[in-house]
This record gives structure tokens, C-alpha cells and sequence, in this order.
């Protein structure tokens, strides 16, 4: 069972029109509402690849009911601790001539300490009863900022796997915590930290650091382009196949998803990262938030290349003879 926490979830009021104009009304277009927040994204994915899972988030007001129901209707298991302030909203005007989506968000809702303490009381049962916890987008407010750090340390206690995928005041933290997973763009530890990853050297720097803090795998995307990864402290440079983009919403989450796919069915750290790299450029050819089917990842895992960089792993042939 993989368990994903979400403590900012948002309701997704998604337009679809033909073509959208910016200096006239857009009018017939089609509305659908749809769960967001990174963590419900990564359940929706593991649900589409067959993986058993539970999504934990906040929910609050008439938005939070909806985003309950958006949940339940795609068969997504859940569990909840309400708040007393509305659940954030966001909009998506998708423009299908152009193939282009825009996005506006609500403000973040507030969570109270009550509020929190609850939420981190019901993560504690959970984490017992699950072999993967996921933590897995920002914080709404400076009383959630310790949700995710308790939550890492949690799972260290119980001794599960935690995946860490967030940004922003709370990161470091998350990181202090040592999950034993981390993703993160270069943008989001550029912004978090104040810091410079313009550079290879500088990306390998900071994985090391990582590592330093008791990060067993990391992983430093940049959208399209190439990327670099760590397991323990073997570095690796991957090669991100070049697509169509049409909409790169959710591709984080899906790349997410491939490194937790990649655990929970024991595949090599190169699997894993050529899954989990597959997913997310997948994602990024489709309006779809992160779900991806099995089909559409095969078509682009054969353009990924993953290269070792510095000292390499031995390897021993230990076949009887």
C-alpha cells in the first residue's frame, strides 16, 4: 500500500474551448471538475498503473465537498481531516486549436493548529498500515509547515520508505528529516534555498549534500532538459527524450510516481529512473494530469539514456560456476 499526503489541495474548475481569444467573450466552452494538489495527482497515476494506494489530504467549505466527490468518482481511496476555510480553487482555460492550457490559482487555504495536530495524529496511524509514503507538494500555511517534517520522521520511525517532493520555507526541514527519497526541479531549490544550480558541478555539489543529510536517492529534474540523479553516492546524468509538449502540469508528479512504481515492483535504480522519466515526458504530451497508461510510456523509454557520472558501481559476476 502506498500512502500520498497532500496539505494543499485544490478543486480544478477545467474549460475546454475550441479557441480561446484574449480580447473578445469565450463562449460553449465545456466544464469539468477535477481533483488537483501533487499528492492526489501522483494516487491517480499509481491507480492507473494498478497500485493499490490511499490519498490523505484537507479538505474544507463546498470546494472541499467537491473535491471529495471529484476524488471518490475516479475511485481513488481517501481519507480526510476537514477545515474550516475553503479549499483552494484553481481554473484551466485549455485552448485545443492552439493546444495550449493557462492556469490561475486561488490563494492557499489556512490550516489552523487543531487542525494540524489532527492531521498528523491520523498520518501516524496510516504510515503504520503502508509500505511507501509520499509527502508531496507545498504548504498552504506557516502552521502546515511541520506537517511534512513530522511526517518524514514518522516514517523513519516505522521504518518505511518516504518520498519527499516539495518546496519552498518548509524544505529544508524536509530535509533535516532525511526522507529517504527526494525529488525536486532546479527551480524549486533555486527559489527554496536562495542558491545557484546553473551548473553541473553545482548540481552534483548538492546531491552530495544530500546524501550527507541521510537522502539515500535524489533526483534533480529541469523539464526538458537533461537531468541529474543520485543512489547513495553514484551520481548519474539521464537523457530527457524530446516531445511535443502540450500541457507539463503533473509531469513531476508522474516522474514521482516512476521512482515509487520503480520501488515497489524492485526494479534497478537505471529502471526506475528510465520509468520514472518516461512517465513524466508522457504526461507533458497530454491536458491529462498524470494519467499516463502503460502504452503511452513504452513509446518514449527507449530514447532515455542514463550515464553514470565519476566513480561507478562494480560489477561483480557472481554466477555459479
Amino acid at each position: 500500500m502506498v500512502l500520498t499526503v497532500t496539505i494543499n489541495p485544490l478543486l480544478e474548475h477545467r474549460y475546454t474551448f475550441d479557441e480561446v481569444s484574449f480580447d473578445k467573450q469565450n463562449r460553449n466552452g465545456t466544464l469539468r471538475l477535477a481533483a488537483g494538489g501533487k499528492g492526489i495527482n501522483v494516487s491517480r497515476q499509481l491507480s492507473k498503473l494498478g497500485i493499490q494506494n490511499i490519498a490523505l489530504f484537507f479538505a474544507g467549505g463546498n470546494s472541499g465537498k467537491l473535491l471529495r466527490n471529484a476524488v471518490k468518482e475516479e475511485g481513488i481511496e481517501f481519507s480526510i481531516i476537514n477545515t474550516k476555510t475553503e479549499t483552494r480553487n484553481c481554473s484551466v482555460i485549455i485552448d485545443s486549436k492552439r493546444k495550449k492550457a493557462y492556469h490561475f490559482f486561488q490563494h492557499n487555504s489556512l490550516i489552523d493548529k487543531d487542525e494540524k495536530e489532527k492531521f498528523i495524529a491520523k498520518l501516524e496511524k496510516m504510515i503504520q498500515n503502508c509500505e511507501i509514503v509520499v509527502f508531496s507538494g507545498s504548504s498552504p500555511s506557516p502552521e502546515a509547515d511541520d506537517i511534512f517534517p513530522q511526517g518524514i520522521e514518522i516514517a523513519n520511525k516505522y521504518d518505511k520508505i518516504s518520498v519527499c517532493d516539495t518546496y519552498g520555507n518548509h524544505l529544508k526541514d524536509c530535509i533535516d528529516a532525511s526522507p529517504r527519497i527526494l525529488h525536486n526541479t532546479v527551480e524549486e531549490i533555486e527559489s527554496s534555498f536562495s542558491i545557484d544550480l546553473s551548473d553541473g558541478k553545482s548540481k552534483l555539489d548538492f546531491l552530495n549534500e544530500l546524501y550527507a543529510k541521510g537522502v539515500k536517492q535524489a533526483f534533480i529534474t529541469e523539464g526538458e532538459k537533461d537531468f541529474y540523479a543520485s543512489n547513495f553516492d553514484f551520481h548519474y546524468k539521464v537523457s530527457v527524450p524530446k516531445i511535443t509538449t502540450v500541457d507539463a502540469t503533473g509531469s513531476g508528479d508522474a516522474f514521482t510516481t516512476g521512482i515509487v512504481y520503480g520501488w515497489h515492483n524492485n526494479l534497478t535504480f537505471n529502471e526506475q529512473l528510465i520509468f520514472a522519466t518516461a512517465l513524466g515526458a508522457a504526461n507533458a504530451a497530454s491536458f491529462d494530469v498524470c494519467n499516463v497508461s502503460p502504452g503511452e510510456i513504452d513509446s518514449v523509454k527507449n530514447k532515455i539514456k542514463v550515464e553514470p557520472v565519476g566513480k561507478r558501481i562494480k560489477i561483480i559476476d557472481d554466477t555459479p560456476d
